[in-house]
């Protein structure tokens, strides 16, 4: 049969590309774009590239007025979500739309869809929720229980049912209103009916991390480098959030255990007067595109000054890695003098950065000759990221001397 390894990593590969190729992965953003508005400190002059997941986080970023965002997503589905946001924002107002995204149920959204915000939708983004009204239906767990990461979060509340101590522990832990409260609540409430057998076998099967958008190669990086592999990791990442970050207001690990955000505690994009703003012109500067990133860039004049990639180097590293290497060559081709680019990964060192040559001028080049990493401001930001499962934070800079500069 060959190398085991190498057929599970197949076997994995062909699982991912068929639930990620059919599925809305993400219903919501779980990246902190508290944290990555300071490392991009945009302006007026910027123009984003952002890989659009739930579109959470491109409305965020809308609110600091850069002159374009280009949200780019190879799966049409997320699009379709940030599609439909857009629309609420056009046509609904506040109140609505805050029941839609939320809460993530409405009493009437066939009707706000069919007359108000299907006409605003590409005719992917129409057939997709032509289909699935049910999904913010009163009767219904609401969109965050919905999608891939939606059945995960359905399994999770299905643990806490079946452990209503640890219900009610995590429920009084969201009250806490100092850390010292909240690392006492955690420590001797929490942690010791959280972690179990159960939950640490759900955590390593590779089934489980595909469904929450991770491929095999970003599992195993994580098994690697810690000692009691992912649950072992999972377990420090909440850890840390809940004895060394405010939880009374963290929004991404409040959501997945009650359905959705309230007013208190939710995305810059939901507050009454961040949607008026994105209402008046802001959400007006984004622009959606089904593609990859290299499709996207090769099909445009445009100078991108800022980038936003998440973690999809990852797992391109491992199964497309030629594709990945064509990126960076778009990525540089089409970056304007400075431009800074965020990524995050798995590992904290990711070594696909030394091995990513590119062609420049017949001659290949490592990708790191021609970007400067920020190591020391992302090792200050990263501590303040309040969902921190990631191990790596990464900012680049590309050179102004001897950089790409080429003609697009």
């Amino acid at each position: 049969m060959g190398n085991p390894e190498r057929w599970r990593q197949h076997i994995d590969e062909k699982f991912f590309n068929a639930v990620y190729s059919r599925s809305l992965v993400y219903n919501a953003c779980w990246e902190d774009p508290a944290v990555d508005r300071l490392a991009l400190n945009l302006g007026a002059d910027d123009t984003l590239l952002v890989i659009t997941s739930a579109g959470c986080n491109t409305l965020d970023y809308a609110l600091c007025a850069p002159r374009r965002i280009h949200a780019v997503d190879a799966n049409p589905r997320q699009n379709a979500l940030l599609e439909l946001k857009c629309a609420g924002i056009r046509r609904l107002g506040h109140d609505d739309f805050f029941a839609l995204f939320g809460t993530g149920r409405h009493p009437d959204f066939p009707g706000l869809y069919r007359d108000l915000l299907r006409r605003d939708l590409s005719p992917f983004a129409q057939a997709f929720w032509d289909r699935r009204a049910s999904w913010f239906s009163q009767d219904s767990r609401g969109l965050y229980f919905q999608g891939l990461a939606g059945k995960v979060a359905r399994l999770f509340q299905f643990y806490l049912n079946l452990r209503p101590l640890l219900r009610r522990a995590i429920e009084r832990l969201f009250e806490s209103r100092t850390l010292d409260e909240q690392r006492d609540i955690y420590d001797t409430r929490v942690a010791p009916r959280l972690w179990s057998r159960e939950l640490d076998w759900a955590l390593s099967r590779g089934i489980t991390m595909s469904l929450l958008g991770v491929p095999y190669p970003q599992h195993e990086e994580v098994r690697r480098q810690h000692a009691q592999g992912v649950p072992g990791f999972v377990r420090e990442a909440v850890g840390y959030v809940c004895r060394q970050l405010p939880i009374r207001t963290n929004y991404f690990w409040r959501l997945y255990v009650e359905g959705g955000f309230d007013r208190r505690c939710c995305p810059e994009y939901l507050k009454r007067d961040n949607f008026l703003a994105l209402k008046g012109g802001l959400v007006d500067r984004i622009s959606i595109h089904t593609a990859t990133v290299t499709q996207f860039l090769n099909g445009t004049d445009e100078r991108i000054s800022r980038y936003v990639l998440l973690d999809h180097m990852d797992w391109m590293s491992s199964f497309y890695p030629l594709a990945l290497s064509e990126e960076w060559e778009a990525i540089l081709a089409h970056a304007a003098p400075g431009a800074r680019i965020l990524f995050r990964s798995a590992h904290a060192q990711p070594s696909y950065l030394d091995d990513i040559a590119i062609n420049r001028g017949g001659v290949r080049s490592r990708v790191l000759d021609f970007l400067s990493l920020q190591r020391e401001l992302a090792s200050r930001l990263q501590p303040l990221d309040r969902v921190h499962t990631y191990a790596g934070f990464h900012i680049a800079d590309v050179r102004t001397s001897g950089a790409w500069a080429s003609d697009v």
